[in-house]
């Protein structure tokens, strides 16, 4: 009699550099005769690939594990895996705490995801976490897409090298470790070969490729070879820090067509004070100054970014002084964070930290401020016509689809809601705004005569 196929679920939280190694591991697990399946209750095996960058994010998925147990205990199925950032960063503490748990993996030795499985079929308990992540993918790498077929992520790098204070990427993900150039151009030229219309490049900095690989910063030189790929519709560059954005990147970034005038770019802070605590190695003059050449040198160009509220010793007028600069500096997209305090972090150990009710209402203020702020910008854009990538069709019933300017990546940024016929998930449609909210936007497709 043949075995019978051991069925996976997989749940995929934290962000995008997390969903491709969930994309890995079941492209792994699939190569390898499992069977993919999209509901734990209907799989023999559920894993859950785990985030635990801040509070919030641990919560998330101990509480998915959790709706595991009691699923495994109903009998609904027979083992639980857990993956990812929370094994790599608690690994020896859940392994004692959470018996109802079959195996750990950390962010690294999918390759050895098949046996794990085999040996958690036989009724095994298994561990495999490393002490220092040296993990790459490269393009031959199996993977299983977990997004829309029209877009896809690439992590061009691993890890990071920066020292932050607040931060414990570097002790979960390792040092920074960068992806050779032909292994990168050629999984974007699969991608493209298989319909793929905007690649969105992501790492923990991407600003740092190049570094350990070429010994000289390398993404500028990366980006042309991308651009010129034939086929190339849209590329998007994530996760850049401001300390190293140079000359050269600005130059290609205006100059090469396919590359979209947008940038993600997490300044965490402006004050001078509060960016030396938290090891930024940059400066509220430095963050200026890049702001001022990107938007002069590229006038279209929409910047994304991140900052921290409450930090440990932040003061009013400190925060005062971020909440001024949010209002000047106009940031076409923002996502604020609460500091959290994380352990083993230098910043953890101050003794100034800013009680959680006073952190929210700053958090409050500056998001009252980034709405405003994101209203007016929208409010520009009355009239204008973009090209919009449809990602699908509104689920409210109306005969709407949503979609994406080049202002805006996937999942984190705004939408356009856009009316009209002859319209399918992927394409990329002529749109007029005919209306603007705070943060998305109304539009009908052209019709081209």
């Amino acid at each position: 009699m043949p075995t019978k196929p051991v069925k996976i679920s997989l749940i995929s939280l934290g962000c995008a550099r997390n969903l491709v190694d969930s994309e890995i591991i079941l492209g792994t697990l699939k190569g390898s005769g499992f069977v993919i399946t999209d509901s734990p209750r209907s799989a023999d095996i559920a894993i859950v690939n785990t985030c635990s960058f801040i509070e919030d994010a641990k919560k998330e998925s101990i509480e998915a594990i959790l709706d595991l147990v009691d699923l495994k205990n109903s009998g609904k199925i027979k083992g639980i895996l857990v993956a990812g950032c929370l094994p790599q960063r608690y690994g020896k503490s859940l392994r004692k705490e959470l018996g109802e748990i079959d195996g750990f993996i950390g962010v690294e030795g999918f390759a050895r995801l098949p046996k794990l499985i085999s040996d958690i079929m036989d009724g095994k308990r298994v561990y495999s976490v490393s002490r220092n992540p040296a993990y790459l993918y490269n393009w031959k790498t199996p993977r299983q897409s977990l997004t829309p077929k029209h877009f896809a992520y690439i992590k061009i790098s691993e890890g990071c090298s920066h020292k932050c204070s607040f931060c414990v990427i570097p002790k979960i993900r390792g040092r920074h470790r960068s992806r050779g150039m032909d292994s990168i151009v050629a999984e974007a030229r699969d991608l493209i070969d298989k319909g793929v219309k905007e690649i969105n490049l992501i790492g923990q900095d991407t600003t740092l490729y190049g570094i350990d690989l070429y010994r000289r910063p390398a993404l500028a030189e990366l980006l042309k070879k991308l651009a010129r790929l034939k086929g190339a519709r849209w590329l998007r560059l994530m996760y850049a820090h401001p300390a190293r954005f140079s000359d050269d990147l600005v130059s290609v970034i205006a100059g090469e067509g396919p590359i979209c005038k947008y940038i993600d770019l997490p300044v965490q802070h402006i004050n001078d004070r509060i960016l030396d605590a938290m090891r930024r190695g940059t400066s509220g003059a430095l963050i200026r100054g890049l702001l001022a050449r990107l938007r002069e040198r590229i006038p279209a160009i929409a910047i994304r970014t991140a900052v921290i509220v409450g930090f440990p010793g932040e003061t009013d007028k400190e925060f005062n002084e971020l909440l001024g600069f949010i209002k000047e500096a106009r940031f076409e997209r923002l996502g604020a964070f609460v500091y959290s305090e994380e352990e083993g972090t230098p910043a953890a150990r101050s003794k100034d930290h800013i009680p959680e009710k006073e952190k929210l209402a700053r958090w409050n203020e500056l998001m009252k401020a980034q709405r405003r702020v994101s209203s007016e910008n929208n409010g520009k854009f009355q009239g204008r016509r973009f090209e919009v990538i449809v990602d699908e069709k509104d689920g409210s019933g109306r005969d709407t689809w949503l979609g994406r300017t080049y202002m805006d990546a996937p999942e984190i940024d705004g939408l356009v809601y856009i009316k009209g016929t002859g319209i399918k998930t992927g394409d990329i449609v002529p749109v007029k705004i005919t209306g603007t909210l705070e943060y998305d936007l109304i539009g009908e497709k052209e019709v081209m005569i």
